[in-house]
């Protein structure tokens, strides 16, 4: 199984094994330690789960993949065909996506969708009066990753197949989010990550005077979704879906921006209101790159203050009543200056829609 990458779990390989290398069930079934009717009910269960598109173009990705290396003579006879499916390296590129990704997915309302034909899938939003919004992008090998591993799951298909998070996948990013605060404490490990899948909080570093602070936030909500159902005086909703998208367009970059080498990027001279002209991305990927430079644009357009709380709510998801203490601003006016910077952000996406290219996804 040498072939395979180092996510993939034990009962995928299982499956490839016999499907692909021409392993007996009775073989696999002694090197595991378990009972052959055992390893059967697994082969079986992914079997029957080719029928969703990603587990499917997955498990064709991975078999070629061993079938390369196996010297199993009859693979030609195989009645489907293995595509040449780019399949992420490691597991470290897996559980990266995942803490952006599932985070996304597990927001109320949001969902995969991918095309048949496409190598990218969108992860959108959608609200009670049923407009979506889109919130993320993410590699098709990627998502495959996360069917492979029960971590989305299909509920419709068609020329766009539809995916949404499991009660597995909340798990695996709970998990995930915990060993990354291990780490960034200074532990090879968290200390009880599995104690925190059972718990719906996260926390993220967020920039004060006094320096890089943890504070704790809702996994499955954004700081704007809430500002999006409450209603002002008029009965309308506070904040419209084109401010929400202006909002999450910005966090979208902002975490692609986290994707790159320079994970410790300084953006405290944004929260500052200083030296917002003389930022520059530096990193191998164009992806992370220019998702640096679009953050940096809208924040130098924005200005001081205005980018400062749009920063720390859109992308930091710091709430408003942290927001207001911070910014030394009176109770309740952090929203209506938030509103007044996505209304601001809106029109500076609106002015860069102009430029060619600049809806293309990702």
């Amino acid at each position: 199984m040498q072939a395979l990458p180092d996510w993939v779990p034990e009962k995928v390989a299982c499956y490839l094994a016999h499907t692909v290398a021409g392993r007996s069930i009775r073989a696999l079934a002694r090197e595991r330690g378990c009972h052959a009717s055992t390893v059967m009910r697994s082969v079986r269960q992914l079997e029957a789960r080719r029928d969703d598109p990603l587990v499917d173009g997955a498990l064709q990705g991975l078999g070629q993949s061993l079938a390369e290396n196996s010297t199993r003579k009859d693979y030609s006879q195989m009645t489907a065909l293995m595509r040449n499916a780019a399949q992420p390296a490691d597991e470290v590129t897996i559980n990266r996506e995942a803490r952006r990704i599932l985070r996304r997915l597990g927001e109320t309302g949001a969902f995969m969708a991918i095309a048949a034909d496409l190598e990218r899938a969108v992860v959108l939003k959608e609200n009670k009066s049923g407009e979506t919004t889109r919130i993320a992008v993410v590699s098709r090998g990627v998502a495959e990753a996360f069917a492979l591993k029960d971590w989305i799951t299909c509920r419709s298909t068609g020329r766009v197949m539809t995916y949404a998070i499991t009660q597995a996948g909340r798990m695996a990013l709970k998990r995930l989010l915990a060993v990354e605060r291990g780490e960034a404490d200074g532990f090879a490990e968290a200390a009880s990550p599995f104690a925190e899948q059972h718990r719906d909080w996260g926390q993220r570093a967020v920039m004060g005077e006094g320096g890089v602070t943890q504070q704790r936030y809702n996994i499955a909500e954004s700081p704007l979704a809430g500002l999006a159902r409450r209603k002002d005086k008029s009965g309308q909703p506070f904040l419209t879906p084109d401010l929400v998208a202006a909002g999450e367009r910005l966090r979208e970059d902002f975490e692609l921006a986290q994707m790159g080498p320079r994970v410790t990027q300084n953006w405290d001279k944004f929260l500052t209101g200083t030296d917002r002209g003389g930022f520059s991305g530096h990193g191998p990927a164009e992806g992370p790159r220019g998702a640096r430079e679009r953050v940096a644009a809208a924040l130098r357009d924005l200005g001081p203050g205005l980018g400062d709380v749009a920063l720390r709510c859109c992308c930091f998801l710091e709430g408003m009543e942290a927001a207001e203490k911070r910014m030394g601003w009176s109770a309740r006016s952090g929203k209506i200056v938030l509103r007044i910077a996505l209304q601001r952000l809106r029109r500076h996406y609106d002015e860069q829609a102009r430029l060619p290219g600049a809806n293309m996804i990702g």
